[in-house]
């Protein structure tokens, strides 16, 4: 099957052999050219073409500080170098800022520089080539570019410096700004690798881009300073360069532009101040750009940004301070985005949208001023074993139908959730680890519907697990500890499936349900060795059905019931009966206005199994209690009639009793006591059958 990142990363391959080729014969040609002439100017010649005309391949021309007004066109094999050392000036070399050719000249559309095969332009400032506009640069600067044509890199138009289909050539140390459309442009040529080796150059305040490499160029690009371009610093259009260790800076649009199936490899570059991206892919598949080791801050949009179906490899990058997201992705892009650390960024560390579909693994996003992860509109990212901490809002947060793959990340000390789900996004949510986060470890709410599975949430501000306003939660075989308030809550009309769950040692409640809110509770293990709360809390206008949970530890109730409950083949084991004086110490409490189905449980250190005084209902039947005080199941002042049958309870007192009622009764029948000598004493309400 084509790949067209595997199609790219071919012909870099190929690049890297072309340019060790090219070093070869570039070492033969200088021996066969021991004798090379110079050739000086305005000494011999009067104008550096007239140099050029005069030079034979190996020859150098040699030109003196001044203006030239001329555009020049080398020939194979020369070289062109200002006088000279090699002192900084103020932008570049001084020698390049004093040698200055000026291709202001009447009629002439040829570019400022055409460079040859073999040739080598060194250390000269090229500007007067077409039309710049201030005012047209400062009104799109202004705006970030947003109102500019988004003409392709490759547009017609003349560049300060041209290589049109040559093979090597090599521009260095020359400053090349106020062009009328790119500072330095690289067309390359059907059949040939064209691979000039641009380095150490200056470019800025043109009407293009910076540098422009496009048509299948191959070219390296090394070490130059590109700022203040109209367009990125520098841009890739169709073509396969080595782009490494440049700065560009406060272009009008990226720092370096990547589009229209551009494979280059983009390493070790400093791009910042930028209007919009500090490395910005986007257009086809077929853009398929390897981004690794940059250093991208202080952007007024996104560190790095991949939209419009652009398929980059983006990794070991350093992305914070940028206005924006530190890495961005949108409009189908499925970028790789891999190792790197995003932090202290204006949005999230790395943000998804509107369909993008990014891989997301391995990378450290940190301090953020949004999610350190975050997804949104319909994007469908993979987000794997990455590291959230310390950001404003969620580790991970996903949002708006969102659909996310959530797996090994770890997220801790973030304001908000470790990770959050809300307003329709279905996330998957599984094996992650959230801790010490200001608010649950993980967090849904606004009608989303995560699946929530075998994470651990320890030491969370609030639940564990939390699920509220309208969200809908599959939450399985998930380990929730130390938490401050539940170990799984629902809240606020949510709804939550929650099975084969361990809440140990949670503060307040292992499983909260309130505010009009809807469970299913069933196979969850649920300890706490001290603490008054109970362990699972049904609150006013909210419903549960509990079944078969183990439930271990002290408090006030195993089930406290404010709502409607279903409680049925759960094992209760508390620390021991509480008498005299004090708070309740219940398996179940049931309280007034209540509706509760009490079966088949089983109870063990507990006061009384059941205890429920004003219910609107009560049902029990089929429970065993054993070590309880005196009454294992205590039903009182029920508004409708109570249906308690068929009950056990375990003692060797006598004078304990199985069912004590109180107000209207229903079916009540055949519940008992077991003493040692497995000898029952019918207790005198249940022998009193149905009323």
């Amino acid at each position: 099957m084509y790949s067209p990142r595997r199609s790219c990363h071919r012909r870099i391959y190929r690049l890297h052999s072309t340019v060790a080729l090219g070093v070869l014969t570039v070492l033969i040609a200088a021996a066969s050219h021991a004798a090379a002439a110079t050739i000086r100017v305005p000494q011999d010649h009067n104008t550096i073409q007239a140099g050029i005309d005069a030079a034979s391949s190996g020859d150098v021309v040699v030109v003196d500080a001044g203006t030239y007004k001329e555009r020049i066109h080398l020939k194979p094999g020369i070289t062109v170098r200002s006088t000279g050392d090699d002192r900084k000036g103020k932008l570049g070399l001084q020698r390049a800022e004093t040698t200055i050719i000026d291709g202001n000249v009447a009629g002439a559309t040829a570019p400022g520089v055409t460079m040859d095969e073999d040739a080598t332009l060194d250390g000269f400032s090229v500007t007067g080539i077409g039309q710049y506009d201030e005012e047209r640069w400062k009104k799109h600067h202004a705006t970030q570019g947003e109102e500019q044509a988004k003409e392709p890199i490759g547009a017609p138009g003349t560049a300060g410096i041209a290589v049109l289909g040559v093979t090597r050539c090599t521009v260095t140390n020359n400053i090349v700004h106020h062009i009328g459309y790119t500072g330095i442009g690289i067309t390359g040529a059907k059949g040939k690798h064209v691979s000039p080796h641009i380095f150490r150059n200056v470019t800025y305040r043109n009407m293009g881009g910076g540098i422009g490499s496009m048509r299948g160029s191959t070219a390296i690009i090394e070490e130059n300073i590109c700022f203040e371009n109209f367009y990125a610093g520098i841009g890739h259009e169709d073509a396969n360069p080595l782009v490494i260790n440049n700065t560009c800076y406060k272009n009008v649009r990226a720092g370096i532009g990547i589009s229209e199936g551009a494979c280059p490899t983009v390493r070790g570059n400093k791009c910042y101040h930028n209007r919009r991206a500090g490395i910005g892919v986007r257009t086809e598949a077929t853009t398929s750009p390897i981004v690794e080791d940059n250093d991208c801050y202080e952007n007024d949009m996104a560190g790095i940004g991949a939209r419009e179906d652009a398929t980059p490899i983006i990794r070991h990058n350093r992305c914070y301070k940028n206005a924006m997201a530190g890495i961005g992705c949108r409009t189908k892009a499925c970028p790789l985005i891999e190792h790197n650390e995003c932090y202290e960024n204006g949005m999230a560390g790395i943000g998804c949208r509107t369909e993008a579909e990014p891989v997301i693994r391995h990378n450290r996003c940190h301090d953020n001023e949004m999610a350190g992860i975050g997804s949104q509109l319909g994007a469908r990212p993979v987000i794997v074993s990455n590291e959230c901490f310390g950001n404003l809002m969620a580790g991970v947060g996903t949002e708006t139908e969102a659909v996310a793959v959530i797996r090994g990340n770890k997220c801790y000390n973030n304001l908000m959730a470790g990770i959050g789900s809300r307003t329709g996004a279905r996330p998957i949510i599984e094996g992650n680890f959230c801790y010490d986060n200001v608010l649950a470890g993980i967090g849904s709410e606004d009608g989303s519907i995560p699946v929530i599975r075998n994470n651990q949430c320890v030491k969370n501000g609030q639940a564990g697990i939390g699920t509220q306003t309208g969200a809908r939660a599959l939450i399985v075989e998930n380990e929730c500890r130390e938490n401050t308030l539940a170990g799984i809550g629902v809240r606020e009309e949510a709804s939550a499936v929650i099975i084969e769950n361990k809440c140990i040692e949670n503060k307040t409640v292992a499983i909260g349900v309130r505010n009009a809110s809807n469970a299913y509770v069933a196979k969850n293990e649920l300890v706490r060795t001290g603490g008054m709360p109970p362990m699972i809390a049904i609150r006013e206008d909210s419903s549960a059905v509990v079944i078969d949970n183990t439930i271990k530890g002290g408090g006030v109730a195993g089930v406290m019931v404010q709502g409607t409950a279903m409680i049925s083949g759960n094992q209760f084991q508390g620390n021991g009966p509480r008498g005299g004086p004090g708070p309740p110490n219940f398996a179940a409490w049931i309280h007034g206005g209540s509706t509760v189905s009490f079966s088949d449980n089983r109870t063990d250190r507990w006061r009384h199994a059941l205890f429920a005084s004003g219910a609107k209902q009560v049902r029990a039947t089929g429970n065993t209690a054993s070590h309880f005080l005196r009454v294992a199941i205590v039903v009182d002042k029920s508004e409708k009639p109570a249906h308690v049958f068929g009950n056990v309870a375990i003692s060797d007192n006598s004078d304990d009793e199985a069912v004590k009622l109180g107000g209207p009764q229903g079916v009540v029948g055949e519940n008992s006591r077991k003493g040692p000598d497995r000898k029952t004493k019918a207790n005198e309400a249940g022998a009193t059958g149905t009323r």
